[in-house]
């Protein structure tokens, strides 16, 4: 992948949801919802890179931002503007997360959180191996379904049998990742994360232009509701 976003360190990328969730928070009123959404969408169009990840992640936010719309308009009393606020609201929350989150890098994650932030190396690990695993999940669904059928215990075309095998693959999968999760402690025990006091670390986490460039845009960004509504109240 090419673009800026695809330079810069997952630490900034983290950040970058962070600071959604401030901006979410100075969305008060439908005009600035507008402004805000549409200034975050904006960003996402010109700035993520091309086959960043699939598509229909974006739908999620959509559905999120329809629901809480329609919650919203049929508890408050069928005002449009204020589920209109609320659903955008959602949108400039989720947006810039959804959009980053296939960016992030476990390994560069965790060089930058022992690094960048110091924070306790065996966190970081320990952190670093739950996303790599968290990834591998569908891969390893895939390989244990694909040896269910290879034995003939593939499911059949009706919605009990494909329950069935939807429930075996589900507690193999369950098995599967337990006893990875076993040998990775076991293995991060012989290395020393029990009782070691100090680290070293393999590669570096360096902080580019780049990273400070993103991390002012998304600086940015998040101040729009806040100036949007300064601007209406005046």
């Amino acid at each position: 992948m090419t673009g800026v976003l695809a330079k810069a360190n997952p630490l900034v990328l983290v950040v970058l949801g962070l600071l959604a969730l401030v901006a979410s928070l100075g969305v008060r009123s439908l005009t600035t919802a507008v402004v805000a959404a549409c200034a975050y969408l904006l960003a996402v169009l010109v700035v993520l890179p091309a086959r960043s990840g699939p598509p229909l992640r974006f739908a999620t936010v959509v559905l999120g931002g329809l629901s809480v719309a329609y919650s919203t308009w049929l508890l408050g009393g069928g005002q449009l503007d204020v589920a209109a606020t609320a659903g955008l609201r959602i949108v400039v929350l989720a947006l810039p997360g959804v959009a980053v989150a296939p960016l992030i890098e476990p390994m560069a994650l965790a060089d930058q959180l022992g690094q960048r932030l110091r924070l306790p190396h065996r966190f970081v690990v320990s952190f670093a191996a739950a996303l790599q695993r968290f990834e591998q999940l569908g891969q390893t669904w895939q390989h244990l379904s694909r040896a269910r059928r290879s034995r003939g215990f593939g499911p059949g075309r009706g919605p009990v049998s494909r329950a069935r095998h939807a429930a075996s693959v589900t507690f193999a999968l369950l098995v599967t990742t337990m006893r990875e999760a076993t040998s990775a402690s076991i293995a991060m025990d012989a290395r020393g994360f029990a009782r070691a006091h100090r680290r070293t670390w393999a590669e570096p986490a360096p902080w580019t232009r780049v990273d400070t460039a993103v991390l002012g845009v998304g600086a940015l960004l998040a101040a729009v509701p806040y100036v949007v509504e300064a601007l209406v109240a005046s």
